[in-house]
């Protein structure tokens, strides 16, 4: 939001200053089924709101606005995507932000470039098939993995290779994306919906911005990020996509920490998009569902006033201490090898949590963000009914060592002066 100034945005003074911070599916059944960064933002407004306060009429009007795509079935060859009505049911969504400067209006660099285009993030929502509980996964994008066999526009197919996984856009689509992610999880992918950085900034913007805290100044030049001080700020439009972006002023300034920063916002908007002031709001709903359908490039299969109002009906009863977010997760420090300067899938950790995520099986995580990213937000309200602790395994729900956090819990991302 460039015509406020940096003093309209922030929302605490500088008294609010945080001292002492650390810098640091289960394949679904037969039976049918009932969103960042860049990203899941997009289509979590609309499958969070969209069924609530419009009608099927509007939304299937909004949907001739999208850019529709066919993505190759994930669930084996010849099974159909399944339709779905207002029924019950678990399903997979992924988002995928393009970096693609081709028709931004020179946002992200000063010269339009269409040699090509990466996924540059890659994210899973996973619901549960009770539908009490949702995770959504953020892949980083060096992460070096296996790519299927894809085909792109011109028909060329590519073999199998083992590279970073936001290469998967270029070599073909949005429907290489989802085989890839499918390839890594073993979840099938029902929905797809792409995102550019235009998209993220009409998003931010009918939004209304989203809170995020920091633990001391942001200043990124290459993104133009610049909040001056510790403090929650309201974040909309290019600032919005700003901080989305910085990786350079956040944590280590590697992708990793990124990713943790970009959950801090994630867990804010999806408080937000929940709060009965949003719900409730007529126009706001509207412009919501009108920015994403305007701004996605959507599968085929998510093309349907039935699927959007059906999955926002589902997504919308799931509490926020059960909306979890996490990272993939990786390693770094390879200096020979496809994973030199890359990230190497741990599968020592990665494979009991995707073995939860496939069977339903609800975790509680063993920290608030990674302290490295992010951290505990000092200043969150205090919950009278606040959920198991961190790092507190029940009976229901084992303890998961990998980084993230859950919906409810108020995260700062954690700066540096890189």
């Amino acid at each position: 939001m460039r015509s406020r100034s940096r003093s309209e945005l922030r929302t605490r003074s500088a008294a609010a200053t945080l001292p002492g911070i650390a810098r640091h599916g289960r394949l679904p059944k037969s039976s049918p089924v009932s969103t960042v960064f860049k990203l899941l933002a997009a289509v979590l407004a609309v499958v969070l709101v969209s069924g609530v306060s419009i009608g099927a009429l509007a939304v299937t009007s909004l949907t001739s606005k999208a850019t529709v795509v066919d993505i190759p079935s994930t669930q084996g060859d010849g099974a159909a995507l399944p339709e779905v009505g207002a029924i019950e049911g678990g399903f997979n969504v992924l988002i995928a932000g393009s970096d693609t400067r081709a028709g931004q209006g020179g946002i992200g660099g000063t010269v339009e470039d269409d040699s090509g285009e990466l996924n540059d993030v890659t994210m899973l929502l996973h619901v549960s098939q009770d539908q009490t509980n949702a995770v959504a996964i953020s892949f980083p994008r060096d992460m070096v993995v296996r790519i299927p066999d894809c085909t792109d526009s011109d028909g060329y197919t590519k073999p199998y290779s083992s590279e970073p996984i936001n290469v998967a856009l270029s070599y073909g689509g949005l429907g290489c994306v989802a085989q890839t992610v499918t390839e890594l999880t073993g979840l099938p992918v029902q929905y797809a919906g792409l995102i550019t950085f235009t998209g993220v900034i009409n998003m931010a913007d009918a939004i209304g911005g989203v809170d995020i805290c920091v633990d001391g100044p942001m200043i990124d030049s290459e993104t133009g990020m610049n909040l001056p001080e510790a403090g929650t700020y309201n974040l909309g439009g290019v600032d919005a996509l700003a901080f989305l972006r910085s990786r350079a002023s956040v944590g280590d300034g590697s992708d990793l920490t990124r990713i943790s920063s970009q959950q801090v916002y994630l867990s804010s908007l999806v408080r937000k998009l929940k709060s009965q002031e949003t719900l409730s709001d007529f126009s706001k709903v509207y412009a919501l569902a009108n920015a994403a359908l305007s701004n996605l490039t959507v599968s085929s299969s998510l093309n349907s006033a039935n699927t959007m109002v059906s999955i926002a009906l589902a997504l919308k009863n799931v509490p926020l201490e059960k909306v979890t977010f996490v990272q993939y997760p990786g390693t770094t420090g390879a200096t020979e090898g496809i994973y030199a300067g890359k990230v190497k899938p741990n599968d020592y950790l990665a494979d009991p949590m995707m073995e939860y995520i496939r069977n339903d099986q609800p975790f509680n995580l063993a920290s608030v963000g990674d302290d490295r990213g992010s951290t505990v937000d000092p200043n969150a309200p205090v919950s009278t009914e606040a959920p198991v602790d961190p790092g507190t395994a029940t009976e229901e729900a084992p303890v998961v060592d990998v980084p993230g956090q859950r919906a409810d819990q108020y995260t700062c991302t954690v700066t540096n002066t890189y």
